[in-house]
């Protein structure tokens, strides 16, 4: 097959659909099919282009023998709605505009939404290509939008409801990324015979425990330490604010350090939050390149994944958890629902309430004094994903869908 993957996010930049996606490209093109991703300039999270893009129009590159085609993009530090919709409409037309007359004939055009008004651009590359137009939903927009409390406007919210409802009706495949997902476009009317559950998942080969660096720690100041780490998007979704507040309420344990790795919109507020308690046993880290993720998670001896508490994040399956799972990291979930039953299925970590800063800490310490535990947790995690959750099977899963729709 010859398959085109349009997404807004695409490594150099760090990120759960940069990863996922670019993880799906390769293995497709390893089982013999002809990968292209049609994508913006590099500009994610920090909001400015990145450095050897800049003044540039069209790029064409290879990264790991996939291809790749970048178009331009208004890019923005600004949290404001509205420099964010023309950050994401100048990639929904550069991406027709300039993208297509680069893209030939195609057999799939893969869409990743969110940004939703993707789903146009798709539809209209896949029609002038000859190709099927799939539909990939890895956040239901816009009702994450107006549950979040960042979209108001109910002449937009009607818009943007048609345009998530065409893209449905229009896709010969949607896949969702977690059952919640799938379940909610099902119950709305669309057929289970073209709506398909595609998960997250992991490279095994890629992450695991033997990955773990003692010279690392030692350079980041972690070496007697008892290391938990956020490693991910800090945003508004996240509710990050309660992992300072559960580092506050263990700030006399000397022991305990909790790392924040990445980027986002609210990091600058969680640093302050930090200044302002006068923690010392919290430390910030840029975004980390890709390839040095295995050897950072496995480095550490816990991690936390909260959401915020929302009947809107009972269908969230946050992919860091896979990664930490492989490597035999324990984890503090904060998080309800379908990622609430994994943890739970494969015994891989510890379950608390979301945004309660008391049960995170608790369970922290708990892991801090039962090393038996923490182990045994991480051993559990790593067979559970073996089992279940395996990108070489879920590829698989993915080409079968592709191939029936052909």
């Amino acid at each position: 097959m010859k398959i085109l993957f349009l997404t807004q996010y695409c490594p150099p930049e760090v990120g759960a659909p940069q990863n996922r996606i670019f993880e799906f490209a390769k293995g497709l093109k390893k089982n013999g099919h002809e990968v292209t991703i049609l994508t913006a300039l590099p500009n994610y999270p920090k909001g400015e282009i990145f450095e050897g893009y800049e003044g540039r129009g069209v790029v064409k590159e290879e990264i790991d023998g996939i291809k790749i085609i970048r178009t331009s993009i208004y890019a923005t530090k600004s949290k404001s709605f509205i420099k964010r919709l023309r950050n994401y409409f100048s990639f929904t037309f550069s991406s027709v505009f300039q993208g297509l007359k680069h893209i030939e004939k195609q057999d799939v055009v893969i869409t990743e939404s969110p940004p939703l008004f993707l789903g146009w651009s798709g539809y209209v590359i896949a029609k002038r290509r000859g190709a099927k137009f799939v539909f990939n939903v890895s956040d239901l927009w816009p009702e994450s939008a107006i549950k979040l409390g960042v979209l108001h406007n109910k002449l937009f919210i009607k818009m943007s409801v048609w345009l998530e409802e065409f893209s449905y009706r229009k896709a010969h495949l949607v896949t969702g990324q977690t059952k919640g997902i799938v379940n909610n476009i099902v119950e709305r009317g669309f057929s289970e015979d073209k709506v398909k559950l595609i998960t997250n998942g992991v490279d095994l080969s890629l992450f695991s425990k033997e990955n773990r660096d003692e010279q690392y720690r030692e350079e980041i100041g972690v070496k007697d330490k008892f290391a938990v780490c956020y490693a991910g998007i800090h945003g508004i979704a996240q509710g990050l604010e309660v992992i300072i507040e559960a580092a506050n309420i263990l700030r006399d344990n000397k022991d305990i350090q909790i790392l924040f790795f990445g980027d986002g919109p609210e990091k600058s507020m969680l640093m302050n939050m930090v200044k302002e308690k006068g923690l010392d046993n919290v430390k910030f880290f840029p975004v980390q390149e890709k390839k040095s993720m295995p050897r950072i998670i496995a480095s550490m001896d816990a991690t936390v994944v909260p959401l915020k508490k929302l009947d809107l994040f009972k269908g969230a399956l946050p992919s860091k958890m896979f990664e930490a799972l492989a490597s035999e990291l324990p984890i503090v979930l904060a998080v309800e629902g379908e990622a609430e039953k994994l943890i739970n299925d494969a015994k891989g970590g510890i379950v608390v309430e979301p945004e309660n800063p008391k049960e995170i800490a608790a369970a922290i310490e708990k892991l801090y004094n039962d090393s038996a535990l923490k182990e045994e947790l991480g051993s559990n995690g790593r067979k559970y994903v073996a089992e279940n959750y395996s990108r070489e099977a879920i590829v698989k899963r993915l080409e079968g869908y592709l191939q029936n729709i052909l």
